[in-house]
């Protein structure tokens, strides 16, 4: 039986620790701030409650491998099941014509596409199609399976050929459509993570096809409530939970991890997962000194009362700056708990600028709280956008789930396979399949 630490109280740490415990590891979470969850942890205030991060996932299944694989069912623990989202977002252009995306099916989206023109829809699907191949290379070989880098010989030839196109997204979207709607529809769940297209790889549209393939989920209540889930799953197995402790550093001997430095002192280890950006640890950070964490949007959660314009889940208006709008939180009775988040060049309070495109909430504001990126970044000791792209190479300059150090495992936005619910909750499960079980 090991001694492991796992540092970060995020959804990546506490998935490795409920893991590893499970495995029949000693394990402890060491978390800087007052409570774990990190980004899936909610935003509470007047009695409303908003999903801090991500309102929905793709890929519902490592949720749930997640919670098998540690303890009970994640239906049973939450007394429901998951639920569908029949539209994943509406986008709204500048032309002021719009489409609702749906999920989980082909048929649907080139039926919505083609309510914006004849023969749109064709070309939609054309374009989401190529991704078919890309993404059974990327789960065989990267999302599923441990993968190394700097490992020579070791990485499968469809991997690395994957991983050497020098295509941009930019380039392939402007290659398949015409139609700049398409394009922006396609490149929005990059662009929402605060990456510019232009040094963004082409197979990172992947995203599309996840969409198209399996569809959006909410779970019952938001996101908050697997924050909620994992902590009670680290409490049933014995993991040693201890918040408000600063991790200064790892304590390498001999190539080897032997101990955690913290603000209290030294926490012995024969294990380390680090689930926080490894840039904040000095014997982690030469090893991704090349990379820059991806920059989160301003972001607004509003309560609100009153009359409201009828919204989906999220709304998407694709102009300068570029709002998104999400109407899912949870509020006292007769009220409303939105998210608006801006990315662009945001010149105005985001609720002005919502109000120019005839959604005008500003009177029926009764809570508010805002949030800078550096604030988001500050409270979460990092980035839950994870590495910004800077070119084809940046999927090589992080690291995950191993690193160069003995002993030291990474788990996380910041590490392989991304950011993203069901990227950061397979970073635990890549963690899990290398260290083993006791």
């Amino acid at each position: 039986m090991a001694r492991i630490v796992v540092v970060g109280g995020g959804l990546g740490g506490m998935a490795a620790a409920a893991r590893l415990a499970k495995l029949g590891h000693e394990v402890a979470l060491l978390e800087a701030s007052h409570r774990i969850g990190g980004a899936i942890a909610p935003v509470e205030r007047d009695g409303h409650v908003w999903d801090a991060g991500p309102a929905s996932t793709l890929l519902p299944a490592a949720l749930r491998d997640l919670f098998r694989k540690s303890g009970r069912p994640l239906e049973k623990e939450l007394g429901a099941d998951l639920e569908p989202l029949p539209v994943l977002r509406e986008h709204r252009f500048a032309d002021r014509t719009s489409v609702r995306l749906p999920g989980g099916s082909r048929a649907e989206q080139m039926a919505a596409f083609d309510e914006l023109g004849a023969g749109l829809g064709a070309k939609w699907t054309e374009h989401v199609d190529v991704y078919g191949p890309v993404w059974d290379v990327l789960r065989r070989h990267y999302v599923e399976e441990p993968w190394d880098p700097r490992g020579k010989g070791t990485v499968p030839k469809e991997l690395n050929g994957l991983f050497d196109i020098r295509e941009t997204l930019y380039k392939r979207l402007r290659h398949a459509f015409r139609d700049e709607r398409l394009a922006l529809v396609a490149g929005h769940p990059a662009i929402a993570e605060g990456h510019d297209l232009r040094n963004v790889p082409s197979w990172v549209g992947v995203t599309s096809f996840l969409e198209q393939r399996f569809g959006g989920w909410r779970v019952p209540g938001g996101m908050g409530r697997i924050a909620t889930l994992l902590g009670g799953r680290l409490e049933t197995r014995g993991v040693q939970v201890r918040t408000r402790v600063e991790v200064e550093d790892l304590v390498v001997r001999d190539g080897r991890v032997a101990a955690v430095r913290t603000s209290d002192g030294d926490a012995d280890a024969d294990v380390v997962v680090v689930a926080i950006d490894p840039r904040r640890l000095p014997a982690l950070a030469p090893y991704v000194e090349r990379t820059m964490p991806a920059i989160p949007p301003v972001v607004a959660h509003v309560g609100l009362t009153g009359e409201l314009p009828d919204l989906p889940h999220e709304l998407v208006i694709h102009e300068e700056p570029l709002l998104t709008v999400r109407t899912g939180g949870i509020a006292p009775e007769g009220g409303a708990a939105w998210t608006i988040h801006g990315r662009g060049k945001i010149a105005e309070d985001l609720l002005d600028a919502l109000a120019r495109h005839r959604i005008d909430i500003r009177e029926n504001v009764v809570t508010r709280v805002d949030l800078s990126p550096r604030d988001q970044v500050e409270q979460w000791r990092g980035s839950p956008m994870g590495v910004l792209w800077q070119g084809r190479g940046t999927v090589r300059r992080r690291i995950g789930p191993g690193t160069p150090i003995t002993g030291v495992y990474a788990a996380g936005a910041h590490t392989a396979p991304g950011a993203g619910v069901p990227f950061v909750t397979q970073s635990a499960a890549l963690v899990a399949q290398l260290v083993g079980p006791a």
